[in-house]
């Protein structure tokens, strides 16, 4: 049912909703109609999703001052068009620190992977410690430290696939236990030379494009590539270490470079051997698959995926998929310490329902007469006070 909604996140938006809050800007483009009036396409972002977004010509918000990669704040209507739900945005403004009294957080607005960082780090760590051959060990434990900190941070992609804070690593991750279950089964595919090969092959996006959340391409990475970054990465690389053997070096390189598939997707050359081909298809799996994740939470049934060239079918809703069983169990329950007075404690699961009783009020807040009363809610910031 259609509703005004107050700085909700854009994965709650729903066609006829009015919608009011701050969003990340992360495309804006001058565009005309057939009448050749100016309008913008724009897109939008924050936390939990994407959406696509007009300013037509009758909009306050098309001679006010943002530009992409500002958080704003907006007011507009959510529609829907062509089966993709649409932002027409009626006002915006750049936002700053004196809204932030109004739910303004720039760490909300950001795309991240909904993933634990810290529990890909691992995953990835147990992956890669199954290479057998200790000169590769270390050439992928070098990799980490080296890069580490910006493969945890950065995206995979601009817009097609993982395009968000710690995409990257997610990517990575994935295909490294991909890499992982695909040696053990195809045996003559060397599993220690696909490891490095995963953990390189898109190495160069660091470099390719800009951190989150600008997202966008550097002057190297439209001069050169990330293909050949990575590859330069590798060869770096192996001659600080000074011990990799010349022949497992060249294959390496070839992982990099033809780790696209196809001459027409950019790939300098074609995956000529058994590990190449492996990393090619792990790659085009893991990439597809997060792009209907991203079409999924815009709701079930036929949707157009842009990188995929086609329509999806994502089911008609009535059987849930396990993560959304899972977030509305989460949602319902709470884990508390339970102390009998002494030194032991247990954590045990109760509904919220019951937490929030036994903190004392229903709001919430502390039972009377404590002193330790919050200050009260200011209340969600109305369109006078965001846009007047």
């Amino acid at each position: 049912m259609p509703q005004l909604r107050r700085n909700e996140p854009i994965r709650a938006w729903e066609a006829g909703d009015t919608v009011q809050g701050f969003v990340l800007v992360t495309k804006k483009e001058v565009r005309q109609d057939r009448n050749g009036r100016s309008y913008l396409d724009v897109e939008v972002a924050d936390s939990t999703g994407r959406m696509i977004s007009k300013v037509w010509a009758d909009s306050a918000a098309l001679g006010a001052s943002w530009e992409a990669h500002d958080f704003v704040a907006i007011r507009g209507l959510v529609k829907n068009y062509r089966d993709q739900l649409q932002l027409s945005i009626d006002d915006c403004r750049v936002a700053g620190d004196e809204d932030r009294r109004y739910g303004f957080d720039p760490s909300l607005l950001v795309p991240s992977t909904r993933e634990d960082i810290a529990d890909l780090w691992r995953r990835l760590d147990r992956a890669l410690a199954t290479i057998r051959r200790p000169e590769l060990q270390r050439l992928a434990r070098h990799a980490l430290e080296v890069y580490g900190a910006r493969l945890r941070e950065h995206p995979a992609a601009k817009t097609i696939h993982h395009a968000y804070r710690g995409g990257l690593l997610e990517h990575v991750t994935s295909m490294a236990e991909l890499a992982v279950k695909v040696c053990s089964h195809y045996r003559q595919a060397d599993a220690d030379l696909v490891l490095v090969g995963v953990l390189f092959h898109d190495l160069g996006k660091t470099r390719e494009l800009g951190a989150m959340p600008a997202n966008d391409y550097t002057l190297e990475g439209r001069l050169i590539g990330h293909v050949v970054i990575g590859r330069d990465l590798l060869r770096d690389a192996c001659r600080e270490l000074g011990d990799i053997p010349p022949d497992v070096q060249m294959h390496l390189e070839h992982l990099v470079l033809s780790h696209q598939g196809k001459l027409e997707y950019a790939s300098p050359v074609e995956p000529m051997t058994a590990e190449a081909l492996v990393l090619s298809f792990i790659d085009d799996l893991d990439s597809k698959l997060n792009q209907l994740v991203g079409a999924a939470e815009e709701g079930p049934g036929l949707r157009w995926v842009k990188g995929l060239g086609r329509y999806v079918y994502l089911g008609d809703g009535s059987n849930p998929t396990p993560e959304r069983v899972e977030a509305e169990a989460a949602e319902d329950c709470e884990e508390v310490e339970v102390s009998d007075g002494g030194a032991a404690k247990v954590s045990v699961t109760v509904e919220r329902t019951v937490a929030i009783e036994a903190r004392g009020t229903p709001g919430g807040g502390s039972p009377a007469g404590t002193g330790d009363d919050p200050a009260p809610d200011p209340g969600p910031p109305s369109v006078r006070t965001l846009f007047d």
